[in-house]
């Protein structure tokens, strides 16, 4: 329920969503002085490892690559899931749940019929620990945290009691379920088939969605850092490069001349794999053209995401200028985190939602000032969930010990320090990835087993004969799953 009060006295804008929760009531002991270090986090839609900073030299991303070169870059982080929703869950409780993009209002729907068997979500268990949370954008699924028709029902909540403040401007987009899929100055999805798959539009940052998602995301981060008797923990959500693919004129102008690189194995699998359709992709109108055997329009195809991509880093330049320009940088730990990857045509897939690597190796960025060894990436391999215990422990506030996660404390020391498996699902197999090889399972039994370290990687089922290493992965899963 919003807390009227509390709406009048920031005297929000009327096309903002305020949501003021009630703490949990389970609370770990809050910390007044010294001021811990503030979080910023920030969520970016659908978007590949595909950067500078992680070796595409075609890619624009200066902001992005600035960040990398103060932090830590990990070069093999994984999502739990290839698909916004219930990657989103596993960021945000730091542990294993639903494969639907409903997971959280599943959790949600818990929480409201037996609230103790609901253990807190990462922005409750810092908003208990003596931090302001607010978040902007797409953070949880829906973005500005709501259920509905149009995602705007304050009486259906995707995560109670995590946010002070949950806030998603729509603009002329009307409600938030139009941002989300919105295109250039307010045009909202009806039918997608109705809808260009992707769209270059003269003019500011601010006709696409995510332009004025950040000018409020700037709003909350002077507010939150023009009051010093509370750390921040602010969450804002890049939409873009979510489909359908559309950023200012200025971002493809980048790529007019780029020479791209080939796509790696761009043929569609053999055999029993979690290959699909890419449904969501070919739903919009794409003009009677086909990426898989129409070259120069998976071409513009991949031109158009390349500009997204330029245009969410111009927005993550945008909240990092901020932080300096507030102060509060030398005191902020910054979280770059990609929700899942996305396929431009490998496997001839065109989206996320199988358990290849291109649909769940995602980038992971970490700053702060005082990180060992600045710009130096890590090889070792890392998963979401094992970003609520790190940020507790480079914050100081209690670890909690029902998370599914490790704290990635070593890896900011050291680099060269190890990782561990990561595992990912979706509703009818799961998978492992380990330095050397992947096993994915299917809810019968089947296996797919790819070698890492071969050339072929996966493309190549290597099953059968390899009973052993099968058997092994599978042990794992069913550990680290419960099943």
């Amino acid at each position: 329920m919003i807390n009227k009060h509390l709406k009048s006295l920031l005297n929000m804008p009327a096309f903002l969503l305020v949501v003021a929760t009630t703490s949990f009531n389970v609370s770990p002991i809050a910390h007044a002085e010294p001021r811990k270090r503030n979080v910023l986090l920030i969520c970016v839609d659908d978007l590949r490892p595909e950067l500078a900073c992680y070796g595409a030299s075609y890619i624009h991303s200066p902001n992005i690559d600035q960040l990398a070169s103060k932090g830590r870059v990990f070069r093999h982080h994984y999502v739990q899931a290839p698909t916004c929703g219930a990657s989103r869950f596993t960021l945000l409780t730091g542990r294993y749940g639903g494969a639907s993009n409903n997971a959280l209002f599943q959790r949600s729907a818990i929480m409201a019929s037996d609230p103790q068997s609901i253990t807190p979500s990462m922005p409750a268990w810092f908003r208990q620990s003596g931090y302001r949370t607010v978040s902007v954008g797409k953070v949880s699924h829906h973005p500005g945290g709501r259920g509905g028709k149009d995602w705007d029902d304050d009486d259906n909540l995707e995560m109670p009691n995590a946010w002070d403040r949950h806030l998603l401007p729509a603009g002329p987009w009307q409600h938030p379920r139009g941002w989300m899929h919105g295109l250039a100055n307010g045009e909202i999805r009806v039918n997608a088939a109705d809808m260009d798959l992707f769209q270059s539009c003269e003019g500011s940052d601010s006709i696409y969605p995510d332009g004025i998602s950040v000018d409020e995301a700037l709003r909350q981060m002077d507010q939150l850092s023009s009051v010093h008797d509370k750390p921040f923990f602010l969450a804002v959500g890049i939409l873009r490069p979510h489909l359908p693919f559309g950023a200012p004129a200025k971002y493809l102008e980048l790529y007019a001349d780029a020479e791209l690189p080939p796509t790696a194995h761009p043929i569609k699998p053999e055999g029993k794999t979690t290959w699909h359709g890419s449904g969501e992709f070919m739903k919009y109108n794409r003009w009677n053209r086909n990426p898989n055997t129409d070259a120069d329009f998976a071409l513009q195809v991949r031109k158009h995401y390349a500009a997204c991509v330029s245009y969410a880093d111009a927005q993550v330049g945008r909240l990092i200028e901020r932080l300096h320009n507030t102060g509060e940088f030398e005191n902020t730990i910054v979280v770059l985190w990609g929700d899942h990857g996305w396929h431009l045509g490998e496997h001839a897939i065109w989206g996320k939602h199988a358990l290849f690597e291109e649909s769940l190796h995602s980038p992971l960025i970490v700053s702060y000032p005082g990180i060992n060894r600045p710009g130096d990436s890590t090889n070792s391999i890392v998963e979401t969930l094992d970003l609520f215990p790190t940020l507790c422990d480079l914050t100081g506030i209690p670890k909690p010990t029902f998370v599914d996660g490790i704290s990635l404390r070593s890896l900011l020391d050291n680099p060269e320090s190890s990782g561990h498996p990561a595992i990912a699902y979706r509703a009818n197999a799961k998978t492992i990835r380990t330095n050397a090889h992947r096993l994915i399972l299917h809810k019968d039994g089947y296996a797919e087993l790819y070698d890492h370290t071969s050339e072929a990687k996966e493309t190549k089922n290597i099953a059968d004969t390899n009973a052993a290493i099968v058997k092994q992965l599978t042990e794992q899963l069913q550990s680290r799953l419960g099943n």
